[in-house]
């Protein structure tokens, strides 16, 4: 099978790999799209690999023995290797999981073998292209906003409108939430107006903080999700939300972010959130603003064929794009 790898600085091509074989309640997978996420910094930096992606959809095309899906099933791909016994995986938090198991399947590649519990079907009348969005694209912001509880009476703020911002653009409006956005990308805060965002502050003003508590008569945003999983944003976060307000963070951030415990957390009463992915027992109501949304098509601003592997990752490099789409079949 044909499969993607990073084999050097701004380098990408297709390898040869041996197609994987169904055991026990593992299944094998044909991929018909894996989408893009963060892998183009492995691209830039020229950290070589061939085990790309953590994102897919495709069609169950073989099984070790009954279980959930059977050959046939169109199924979401979801990310990790979890244990699927332990308190966390029974409860659906699975992404939470201290037990998981070490693997190399790639999400970039003709074919995948995964656990069948973690391969929720596809509803009918959903595409392909649409039920790829199910997991960093839509279902990074969607977890965000359950543990929020946001609703159409808020007004939320978000850092950050890369491709798992503008999804949380998209599931905020499914809320019929108030939104306001910080990003300075030009490409990006062009897609997120068309989508329907009217307040788009740049991250680089010095009255950043004052221009978005005025847009809430100087009370600040009800609620808060950080997309960039940059500090500036972070802080930007909780210097904005008004006091009692919530806020979720979703971007990754390997560095430390200043909180004084004191003036944000207690005089304040800021609650703060980390939200990884979402509970699997949601994913029927993902699956729901993914059927309703007028936004999704929007969303998807580029789908490329994986022989064109090179292209696909110069344009997630450049950062003018939504999300992007590979088909390991073209």
């Amino acid at each position: 099978m044909k499969q993607a790898a990073i084999t050097g600085k701004r380098k990408a091509e297709l390898i040869e790999k041996e197609k994987p074989q169904a055991r026990g309640d593992w299944a094998v997978v044909k991929i018909h799209v894996a989408p893009m996420c963060a892998e183009y910094k492995r691209f830039v930096n020229g950290n070589p690999g061939d085990c790309l992606g953590h994102e897919a959809v495709g069609e169950v095309v073989e099984i070790d023995c009954p279980g959930p899906v059977q050959v046939g099933d169109r199924v979401v791909v979801m990310p990790q290797y979890p244990c699927g016994k332990c308190e966390l995986c029974l409860a659906g938090d699975y992404i939470y999981c201290k037990h998981k198991y070490e693997n190399s399947d790639t999400t970039m590649a003709q074919y995948l073998l995964k656990p069948a519990w973690l391969l929720p079907k596809i509803p009918d009348g959903v595409s392909y292209e649409q039920a790829s969005l199910a997991c960093c694209g839509l279902g990074a912001s969607f977890g965000a906003f359950q543990k929020l509880d946001a609703n159409a009476f808020d007004t939320i703020l978000i850092t950050g409108l890369g491709p798992v911002g503008l999804g949380a653009v998209i599931n905020a409006h499914f809320r019929k939430a108030r939104v306001i956005a910080v990003e300075s990308n030009k490409y990006r805060v062009d897609l997120a107006k068309n989508m329907g965002v009217e307040s788009i502050v740049d991250p680089g003003d010095p009255d950043a903080v004052k221009i978005i508590k005025s847009l809430t008569g100087g009370v600040g945003p009800d609620c808060a999700v950080d997309c960039s999983g940059a500090v500036a944003a972070h802080r930007l976060c909780i210097d904005t939300v008004r006091s009692k307000g919530k806020i979720a963070f979703v971007g990754e951030c390997m560095k430390e972010t200043p909180v004084i415990v004191s003036q944000d957390l207690l005089r304040k009463g800021l609650t703060l959130i980390g939200s990884w992915h979402y509970n699997l027992n949601d994913f029927p109501k993902l699956m729901k603003v993914i059927q309703q949304s007028p936004l999704i098509d929007s969303f998807v601003t580029h789908v490329f064929p994986m022989s064109q592997i090179q292209q696909a990752f110069e344009t997630s490099a450049s950062q003018t794009s939504g999300k992007i789409l590979l088909k390991p079949w073209e």
